[in-house]
């Protein structure tokens, strides 16, 4: 094929991802803003710039858009978790540390926590998108946290294997973090930081902590 028939076709190939960037960042808005029961795909059309069939060129219905916009923002920071928990060299307590940084830097300071506070608040009346975060997000990373628990424990970095069966200990917290934000702040701050940094030492078990911290 000569350039002079490639460049069209990606040229058309940039204008599709564009107008699909447009449309996500468009859901994304409008989701976090008027929740998924209330939002409206012409509301979305009308603030990516497309017109509404537009966007059945990319999704099937709300739902589907819905989790393609879960999908999209979550995805990154699970993919840096795993780069984390799949390093089998990685003492177990750095990999805590490093796990509640990046939960802290790239959810809870960011509209990302604002996709967990909708499955949250709204995933019962919608189990289609329960079951999808759960598939794509949630399982994954416990299957992570489990094997690296499982591996930790192993090695005698923690002195139970609670973790390992139970690896949803590891994300109390940060759920926790992600309500309070959204209900309580205004009344009562939290300090996310030192709620993590608790539940690192309770997870370790303090003289683990500290012969890791010195």
């Amino acid at each position: 094929m000569s350039n002079t028939d490639s460049q069209p076709l990606g040229k058309r190939r940039q204008a599709s991802e564009a107008r699909r960037r447009a449309i996500l960042d468009a859901a994304f808005d409008i989701f976090i803003a008027e929740g998924f029961s209330a939002a409206r795909l012409d509301d979305i059309a009308k603030r990516a710039g497309v017109a509404k069939g537009t966007l059945y060129l990319f999704s099937k219905d709300k739902e589907d858009l819905f989790e393609q916009v879960a999908l999209d923002a979550v995805a990154p920071v699970l993919q840096r978790l795993s780069a984390l928990a799949e390093q089998p060299d990685l003492p177990f307590a750095t990999l805590l540390t490093g796990i509640f940084t990046l939960f802290e830097r790239e959810v809870l300071q960011t509209k990302r926590r604002e996709i967990m506070r909708l499955i949250v608040g709204e995933g019962a009346r919608f189990p289609k998108i329960a079951e999808f975060y759960h598939r794509e997000i949630v399982s994954r990373g416990l299957s992570l946290i489990s094997t690296a628990a499982a591996r930790a424990h192993g090695r005698g970095e923690i002195p139970s294997d609670a973790l390992a069966r139970y690896p949803q200990l590891l994300f109390g917290p940060m759920l926790v973090g992600v309500v309070w934000r959204a209900l309580f702040e205004p009344y009562q701050h939290l300090d996310t930081s030192g709620l993590l940094a608790a539940h690192r030492d309770m997870l370790l078990g303090n003289a683990q902590t500290k012969a890791n911290d010195q």
